[in-house]
């Protein structure tokens, strides 16, 4: 299994340093995590509005320091996300980004890759399809294939977060990622485990790959089914997050698609953000009581993406 370590988070923070956002934090209001002391990590402010852009810079700067970026560009497969991350830390290199997309793909993604000018290419309707046609792509053309999730290189910048996260909450006890096939919280997680700070992952009902893997003890294709599957749409868990998930100090929840519909409409009428129904699946934990927070727990919920119409979000009248 091609895993990742503490260290490998920090090299990916010397790599990326000046090239990526730092996080804000700001507060919950008094008993929004119930007992619990709240703070949400506004990532979704990053560069191509998700958490997918520290992977992606993380990812090309290392591969162009080894000299192993090609003529044929770089190619990988998405729901949206992590292929506008491609794209957009290929083109500051000036490298071809091509992107296979779910045909379902949110048209606000597609819309956006093609703006950042990425070759868009959509197939199927779920992600496995475009991975399959993105790997198809890779073998025919030599372009060096990119993950939206299963790589050290990919999860290791995404793990630079929780490093911003801590920094800025002195005493964190506990962070709160949504979880797709578990990039993110692979980077959170190796993080957060050498720190001593719990990881809470939370998944839809029914688009639940690490949820089941840990059930099953192995990575296990699951059904995905869920309004937030076009970030959080992954079949399959990968093996580096499996291993983090059955570490000390990482929970698995799971919430339903009613309560991150509410979550997502809550963040817009409390707070004014627009964001995607994935980190509202993060933030649906706590108002749901998925996992409630003890007395005093520090607690940060990661808000990741904000790659969505906001026009489903107002209110008539408003």
């Amino acid at each position: 299994m091609s895993s990742i370590s503490y260290e490998d988070v920090q090299a990916a923070a010397g790599r990326i340093a000046g090239h990526v956002r730092p996080v804000t934090v700001a507060p919950a209001d008094p008993g929004t995590f119930g007992a619990g002391e709240g703070w949400f990590a506004y990532e979704f402010t990053q560069h191509t509005g998700s958490f997918k852009a520290r992977g992606a810079a993380n990812f090309i700067a290392a591969h162009r320091a080894a000299g192993t970026l090609p003529e044929a560009g770089v190619v990988i497969a998405s729901g949206g996300n992590a292929g506008l991350a491609c794209a957009w830390a290929a083109g500051r290199h000036g490298i071809r980004a091509t992107v296979f997309l779910p045909e379902t793909a949110p048209p606000v993604k597609v819309a956006r890759l093609r703006r950042l000018g990425a070759d868009v290419r959509q197939v199927g309707t779920e992600y496995a399809a475009a991975l399959e046609a993105a790997g198809e792509h890779a073998e025919r053309t030599g372009a060096l294939a990119s993950h939206a999730y299963d790589h050290p290189l990919i999860a290791a910048g995404a793990g630079t977060l929780l490093e911003e996260i801590r920094a800025a909450l002195p005493g964190l006890d506990t962070v709160v990622v949504a979880v797709g096939g578990g990039g993110l919280f692979s980077g959170v997680a190796a993080a957060a485990h050498h720190h001593g700070v719990r990881v809470v992952a939370v998944e839809p009902e029914h688009c639940r790959a690490l949820n089941a893997a840990v059930e099953a003890g192995r990575a296990v294709d699951v059904t995905v089914d869920s309004v937030a599957a076009d970030s959080l749409g992954a079949r399959r868990a990968s093996d580096m997050a499996l291993y983090w998930a059955r570490q000390p100090g990482a929970v698995s929840v799971l919430v339903p698609d009613e309560a991150i519909l509410a979550a997502r409409q809550s963040l817009w009428d409390d707070r004014r953000l627009a964001v995607e129904h994935g980190p509202a699946a993060a933030f649906a934990a706590l108002r749901t009581g998925a996992y409630r927070p003890a007395p005093g727990e520090r607690v940060c919920v990661v808000v990741c993406g904000a790659n969505t119409d906001p026009a489903d979000l107002v209110r008539p009248g408003e």
